[in-house]
């Protein structure tokens, strides 16, 4: 195992590790395998492979990242990383006392892991590890290694941990987030009539891209088609636009919706997008620390209720942070399915929760808002708080 001779002996933790320590202790494990790159990223304060930021795929096995965190010992976590990633260490030490940076795939990897943990000499009677992201030969050579330990998803304890977000993960969501609704209303401004969904994602990867950002996905309606995908349908006078856009600075998502016209919203389109920012408000209202993670999600649907509309109207708020719907999780009835976890918890500062109301309408289309909050302990703070009405097309074309 090799070590990191530029990492100081009082060891700069990135996480709290006494509030882990209590998750782990409430959960019953002994140690805990990050696998999944998030996590990783999360526990190691910021390391992320750049060979295999998105691709996992490499010869006949993949990349898989394994960080080793003992109960309680801090000092004894390591990290089992790919050989191509001793470049990224050179350059900028892990904060864990060893590492390895040698493995070429899963199965070594974990056996690298496994290797550690025996030569620890700690009893191991409960192993977490992250279900969904554990490949099965991984999984295979952990079982065979522990026989008699059980193995138990860690999944909802590093949840539970990266829910409440430090200062510095703020900060980058809310660049993210501002870089997003600028990223969106640039596009707006510089396209008109005739111009396609497929060209204006492309135009909105450029432009977050150009703005420091990781252009992840684009989900775009128009006029009154309620499809999201990209298409050579074209934009005509009077269509409404709609795009929902994830950007990621650092790992860190911004997750927003905003709306456009290409002319100007009549009295509908205005009562519309004013009913939707009605219910969004109707959420924001009870946002504190302190308040169970449900009344969010309650105050956004009975607001819903209220509606003319509200047989085809949808809401919903959830996390976000390094993955999008993490927790805290408020509702068992969304699109993605998870449990309520948070529903029934406080809310912490430093949370943060995104706040989405659909509008499917029969003869205007798909239109939208979606907004990021970050829990205070007095109220909220929106990122990206710009640009919720509706956009007007091509403005600097006609300037």
């Amino acid at each position: 195992m090799q070590t990191n001779a530029a990492t100081p002996c009082a060891l700069a933790v990135p996480f709290d590790a006494g509030r882990l320590d209590a998750l782990m202790d409430g959960a019953g494990l002994d140690v805990i395998l990050a696998t999944s790159k998030h996590n990783v990223q999360y526990l190691l304060g910021g390391h992320r492979s750049l060979f295999f930021d998105y691709m996992d795929a490499m010869g006949v096995s993949r990349y898989l990242p394994v960080f080793v965190y003992p109960k309680g010992a801090a000092e004894k976590a390591t990290y089992i990383g790919h050989r191509l990633e001793k470049h990224q260490r050179d350059v900028s030490p892990f904060w864990t006392r060893q590492a390895q940076t040698s493995s070429d795939g899963s199965v070594d990897a974990m056996r690298a892991a496994v290797d550690y943990l025996k030569r620890l000499g700690r009893r191991v009677g409960r192993i977490g590890v992250e279900m969904a992201f554990l490949p099965m030969d991984a999984g295979g050579a952990l079982r065979a290694a522990f026989a008699e330990a059980e193995i138990a998803d860690a999944l909802m304890v590093l949840e539970r941990l990266r829910a409440r977000k430090s200062a510095a993960e703020l900060d980058m969501l809310r660049i993210a987030s501002d870089k997003v609704v600028d990223s969106m209303t640039a596009i707006i401004a510089r396209h008109g009539e005739g111009v396609t969904k497929r060209e204006l994602v492309e135009a909105l990867r450029r432009e977050e891209t150009n703005r420091g950002l990781t252009f992840e996905y684009c989900l775009i309606t128009m006029g009154k088609d309620l499809n999201r995908a990209p298409s050579e349908q074209a934009w005509q006078p009077g269509d409404v636009l709609s795009l929902d856009s994830g950007g990621n600075y650092h790992g860190y998502i911004g997750d927003l919706c905003r709306m456009a016209i290409l002319g100007e919203p009549d009295a509908e389109l205005a009562d519309l997008l004013a009913q939707i920012d009605t219910i969004q408000q109707a959420a924001f209202k009870p946002m504190r620390a302190g308040i169970m993670g449900g009344d969010i999600q309650a105050a956004g649907e009975r607001e819903l209720s209220r509606s003319r509309y509200h047989n085809h109207l949808h809401f919903l708020a959830h996390g976000m942070g390094l993955i999008s719907h993490e927790a805290p999780r408020l509702t068992a009835r969304g699109p993605v399915p998870y449990g309520d976890d948070d529903a029934r918890r406080p809310l912490e500062a430093g949370m943060v929760v995104s706040v989405e109301t659909t509008l499917h309408h029969p003869t205007r289309g798909f239109i939208k808002l979606e907004d990021t909050v970050a829990v205070t302990a007095g109220g909220y703070e929106m990122f990206g708080g710009r640009a919720r009405g509706w956009n007007r097309a091509g403005t600097a074309m006609a300037r």
